[in-house]
């Protein structure tokens, strides 16, 4: 598992956007934490894609419940057209209108929707795994980059401090050259150990403004900002947990690596649901419908009365009209909530669906999610061992540091005795300028490579607690 310990900062932004003259708002590291995992994007995005998942389990707990759907039309038609309360073909204007009510509820479906819920509380979890290493990891990013603007900070002090010195010895020889009473190569070498000092410091101070703008980016806030200092490092005690007991605390406890477990289960709740493919699919159904017909009539009885038929019979060679007496019926339009009330109907049953042929795609299903289920497992497996070769890498670089550290101190405070001794003796004229820019030099390197170890070992120091689950 790799650390990002410095992330991409902003490309091609002006240098001169925090410059040293620009007013900075000085936060400690914890601020700068708080203000991180208030602000930083990445972890907006990460937070995100959590809450999605935790959406995706609520459907699929809904998806439990039964459906339950309503319908209602009203329309107007006009030409040849069925009238839907009497099923006969007219040929006029007519509102029509129809509604209903239907209900689908699963009874068993391989258990595939239990199996799918389980799967999305697996992914929820594993999301809030995910966004808690991600806090994590940006807590210990900006830790890093806190870090770097101190070490920056110091080895700038440094750069300025040899800058005092070499302008110092440069101020004597000059005068000595304007009176023509000293060596011009002693003059000329310290302007040139003074051009060099004048672009380290240059180098260090872009380095410093790159780390801040480091900070900045994973803090977002909305103002540029400084950091005031850590407590110093007691180098001089060892690191009291040893590499086995940081691995297994970071097995037990480390986010990533309970996402991963997670992500693995929820694979192999995959077969299961693909499995559902090969069992019948059964389901309860009701139905509730009625339908409207403005052309629907009601007609009642309102007397008789005498009608001649086409019909007759020949009485004495005479033909006579036969007569026959018919009701007479006067018509009604039905209202609307009569014709819904008698035109009501309703269905329920069982259905079931049966696989039984279906050009092997269940088969090809179950064979895919038991590849994903692998790369799951594999992936996991992956992350445990890259976790456990990063915490041996930090683990021994740490001691590493250590060690280099305590010998860097010894050839400081030798360094620096030398030094002392070549500057007076340069004072005196008893050395020449190489070796005075030898030996402070020497010191210089010393005093860089001191600071540069005591960083390294603060930051092991850091990766550690973060696999620890500390920061």
């Amino acid at each position: 598992m790799k650390i990002n310990i410095f992330l991409l900062g902003l490309l091609m932004v002006p240098l001169t956007f925090f410059a040293q003259s620009e007013k900075r708002k000085p936060l400690t590291l914890e601020a700068c934490i708080d203000k991180a995992l208030e602000n930083n994007l990445g972890l907006q995005v990460t937070t995100l894609a959590a809450q999605t998942t935790e959406v995706q389990l609520k459907q699929q707990k809904n998806s439990l419940l039964p459906n339950i759907n309503g319908r209602y039309n009203l329309g107007v038609t006009s030409g040849r057209s069925i009238d839907p309360f009497t099923n006969d073909f007219i040929n006029e204007q007519l509102t029509f209108s129809n509604v209903g009510l239907s209900l689908d509820a699963p009874i068993f479906n391989g258990f595939r929707r239990i199996n799918s819920l389980k799967q999305a509380r697996f992914n929820l979890k594993a999301s809030e795994m995910e966004v808690e290493a991600a806090r994590q990891t940006l807590a210990l990013n900006v830790t890093l980059g806190y870090l770097e603007i101190l070490n920056n900070k110091a080895l700038l002090k440094l750069a300025k401090t040899r800058i005092t010195t070499t302008q110092r010895q440069l101020d004597r020889l000059t005068t000595l050259f304007e009176e023509e009473s000293g060596d011009p190569v002693e003059y000329r070498n310290l302007q040139g150990q003074m051009a060099n000092d004048k672009a380290n410091l240059i180098t260090t101070e872009n380095a410093l403004e790159t780390s801040l703008i480091n900070l900045n980016t994973l803090v977002n806030p909305n103002e540029p900002i400084t950091v005031v200092g850590l407590d110093d490092f007691d180098m001089d005690v060892n690191y009291s947990y040893t590499f086995d007991a940081i691995y297994m605390e970071a097995l037990s406890s480390f986010p990533s690596i309970k996402a991963s477990e997670l992500r693995t289960k929820a694979a192999k709740k995959g077969i299961a649901v693909a499995k559902a493919d090969y069992t019948p699919d059964i389901s309860l159904f009701a139905n509730l419908s009625s339908n409207y017909s403005s052309a629907a009539r009601l007609f009642t009885a309102s007397g008789s009365s005498l009608q001649e038929t086409s019909s007759f019979v020949t009485v004495n060679g005479e033909n006579l009209s036969v007569f026959d007496t018919q009701t007479n019926f006067d018509s009604a339009s039905i209202s609307y909530t009569d014709q819904l009330d008698n035109n009501l109907s309703t269905s329920y049953g069982v259905a079931m669906s049966l696989p039984v042929f279906n050009g092997f795609q269940a088969k090809n299903n179950v064979a895919l999610e038991k590849i994903r289920t692998q790369e799951a497992t594999v992936l996991e497996a992956q992350i445990k061992l890259e976790l456990k070769q990063t915490i041996q890498q930090a683990y021994n670089t740490m001691l590493a540091d250590h060690d280099r550290y305590t010998i860097l101190q010894h050839q400081v405070t030798a360094y620096k005795e030398a030094f002392r001794i070549a500057e007076i003796r340069f004072d005196e004229g008893l050395s020449n300028s190489i070796d005075y820019v030898v030996s402070k030099n020497n010191l210089d390197t010393a005093e860089i490579s001191l600071a540069n170890s005591k960083f390294s070992y603060a930051l092991r120091i850091k990766i550690l607690e973060y696999y620890r689950a500390r920061i």
